[in-house]
């Protein structure tokens, strides 16, 4: 059995929508570099034809890998965490000193 006392509520104007999607480009819309195919993929700038990465390439990849290294120490030692564990590094570097003068001198080699 329905319930004739409730009412429906007025829905909201309900809009069909169609999702566009770009075309994709045709191969000849980008003019391709001499010596390759019209359509052909474009490789990246820093590989040579065979696949093999260029010394300029692998150059800058060192320098921003080693320039990232020496920026987390930096950040790294102005932290009090890292000012601490700075301090318990030189206090155990003391401490593996004196117990080695100690072994060589037992030794008589001190």
């Amino acid at each position: 059995m329905v319930n004739s006392d409730k009412r429906e509520e007025p829905q909201p104007d309900v809009v069909d929508g169609e999702v566009v999607l770009p075309e994709p480009a045709s191969p000849t819309s980008v003019p391709a570099p001499p010596g390759y195919a019209t359509g052909a993929a474009i490789p990246d700038p820093g590989y040579n034809q065979s696949g093999v990465p260029t010394f300029d390439f692998v150059r800058d990849k060192i320098e921003n890998r080693v320039t990232t290294a020496i920026g987390s120490e930096e950040l790294a030692e102005a932290s009090p965490e890292g000012q601490q564990v700075d301090e318990m590094m030189r206090k155990r570097d003391e401490a593996a000193k004196k117990k080695l003068d100690e072994i060589r001198k037992s030794m008589g080699k001190g």
